[in-house]
C-alpha cells in the first residue's frame, strides 16, 4: 500500500511539472516567478526559481482551480512536507534529500466517519 501511495505522490509530481506551454516569468528581487497555465488561461502551477534551479513553494491546480499539489524546494530539490489532493483523498509525503521518506494518506470517508 505504501509503495502505491509513493509511486502514486510521485506519478501526479511528475504530470504536474511536465509542461508544454511556456511560463510566464517575472522577476521579485533575486527570485524569478514562474507561473504556468491552462489553455483556458487559468494558473497551471506557480513557483520560483533561483539561480536556474527551482526554490520555496511551487503549488498546482487542477483545470477547475483546486489544489493538486503543494511543497517546498530547495536548490532544485523537493525538501520537507509535500501535499497531494484528490477527488477524495489528502496524501502527505515528507522529502528527505530529495527521497520520500514518508507517506500518509487521509480519504474524505475516514474524515466523516471519524
Amino acid at each position: 500500500m505504501k509503495k502505491t501511495l509513493i509511486l502514486g505522490a510521485l506519478l501526479i509530481s511528475g504530470f504536474t511539472f511536465a509542461q508544454t506551454a511556456k511560463p510566464v516569468l517575472e522577476q521579485e528581487g533575486n527570485l524569478v516567478k514562474a507561473t504556468y497555465y491552462y489553455e483556458d488561461g487559468k494558473v497551471q502551477q506557480q513557483g520560483y526559481f533561483k539561480d536556474g534551479k527551482l526554490t520555496g513553494q511551487w503549488v498546482a491546480y487542477d483545470a477547475q482551480g483546486n489544489k493538486k499539489s503543494m511543497g517546498e524546494y530547495a536548490n532544485g530539490e523537493k525538501t520537507g512536507k509535500w501535499f497531494f489532493w484528490s477527488n477524495k483523498s489528502l496524501s502527505e509525503v515528507d522529502y528527505s534529500d530529495s527521497r520520500v521518506a514518508a507517506v500518509k494518506s487521509w480519504t474524505q470517508d475516514a474524515i466523516v466517519n471519524k
